[in-house]
């Protein structure tokens, strides 16, 4: 859940369309499907409302505040930070005892969990998804009911090390596995790295570097019309075992750790190569010192039959049934999609923007390596919305983790996963 863009949403105006008002979800407790949320008044933001946020950008948030605040005298933004590792308690005991605050940056793969306890406001008509790229915007939705907007986004690349490439023969990366695969062996055997890809040995969160190899091949993480998870499809099938194959093959490490590619390994050559987020490029650069940007480069996840994907992550920022001051909720969220903003947030916090028309302001559009994430954004998926996604995908974790470091067969490993989340359940 960690950065991402997107176009204007200019703030609320009276032209707004009159919409069905939101009410409590539908008999299970949950969210009823295609809901959107009552219209908000015109005008300007009046009041004070509460927002949570988390970590760096809970740190952050209060120099962006200021400007709504200015333009709108008399509104103030209270800012609470909370440390990631506390904030999904927080919000669940909040939720149970109706102390929410009125607008919250939210995980995107929490949005299922909050959405099913009738916490969540749908977002109004007059904001405009088509606004966010379509990966980023859908991490909004449940069951067809959009809450919220994705705030920041964040997509996994290649990182290679251009000078080590060129040893190995290769400009760029290939666009497809086998190239993927070939560079990677060859930056072993000619440009004397110890492995030639760095890749996550399985455990937590190592479906996010699988699975744009299964979505490349059109895979779905669910069936039976969205009805139950996915995770024995042919598609995750035939990139589990490419996956597996970099440790078979000796070319990526199986004692790797759950971050597989430190900046040192980067910078000293020993892993030329990794799949990471936009946040590792100020890191390595950091270490590998002066010059080092023009010694690496990022490209697309090489595509598979059905093109190239990757996984879209980040947070969204939601407006809380509880509210006491819906408006200006509303209004502040919306105010946090408007181009500029979200341009802003990005000098401020190195967040890129999940509204697509802010990457060309020139903070971002100069950048050549930005470039490609916001590329990469174009077709990048996340996982489904389900309440139990989070507890479902622990078993596809730990099966990926027999897979690459013991050689279990992918095929009895995604059985395995696929069997207890049958018994975990969508929730939905």
């Amino acid at each position: 859940m960690r950065r991402t863009t997107a176009i204007t949403v200019a703030c609320m105006t009276a032209a707004a369309l009159t919409v069905t008002a939101c009410g409590r979800g539908s008999d299970n407790g949950g969210p009823a499907a295609g809901q959107t949320g009552a219209a908000v008044s015109t005008g300007k933001a009046s009041g004070t409302i509460t927002v949570w946020a988390m970590g760096a950008e809970g740190d952050n948030l209060s120099k962006l505040t200021q400007e709504f605040e200015s333009a709108n005298p008399g509104v103030k933004v209270q800012v609470t930070g909370i440390p990631w590792d506390a904030a999904h308690d927080k919000f669940t005991t909040a939720i149970t005892a109706n102390k929410t605050p009125d607008v919250a940056m939210v995980g995107t793969t929490w949005m299922g969990e909050f959405a099913g306890m009738d916490a969540l406001d749908p977002t109004p008509a007059s904001i405009d998804k088509s606004a966010f790229f379509d990966g980023a915007q859908k991490t909004t939705e449940v069951n067809g009911t959009s809450f919220g907007i994705p705030w920041y986004v964040e997509t996994r690349v290649v990182y290679y090390r251009t000078d080590l490439a060129k040893k190995a023969g290769y400009d760029t990366v290939p666009t497809d596995w086998q190239g993927l695969h070939d560079m990677a062996k060859a930056m072993q055997t000619k440009a004397g790295a110890k492995w030639g890809i760095g890749l996550q040995a399985g455990g937590e969160g190592s479906w996010q570097t699988v699975m744009p190899f299964a979505w490349g091949e059109g895979a779905d993480l669910t069936k039976d019309s969205g009805k139950a998870y996915n995770f024995d499809s042919p598609q995750l099938l035939k990139a589990t075992q490419y996956y597996q194959s970099f440790f078979k093959d000796g070319i990526s490490d199986k004692a790797a750790p759950a971050t597989p590619t430190t900046e040192p390994d980067f910078a000293s050559g020993k892993v030329p190569m990794f799949i990471s987020g936009p946040w590792m490029m100020s890191a390595v650069e950091k270490v590998g010192g002066a010059g080092f940007k023009d010694k690496y480069n990022v490209a697309p996840i090489p595509a598979g039959s059905a093109g190239s994907s990757s996984f879209v992550g980040g947070s969204n920022f939601v407006v809380f049934k509880n509210t006491k001051n819906r408006d200006t909720a509303w209004k502040f969220v919306q105010w946090l999609a408007d181009p500029k903003v979200q341009a802003k947030w990005y000098s401020i916090s190195t967040d890129l923007p999940s509204v697509k028309s802010a990457w060309q302001d020139p903070s971002l559009a100069a950048d050549k390596k930005l470039a490609v994430f916001g590329k990469q954004l174009e077709t990048a998926k996340a996982p489904p919305s389900f309440p139990t996604w989070e507890q479902a995908v622990k078993g596809l974790d730990t099966e990926m983790e027999k897979i690459t470091k013991t050689g279990e067969d992918p095929a009895t490993g995604l059985k395995t996963a696929q069997q207890q989340a049958d018994s975990i359940g969508t929730g939905a």
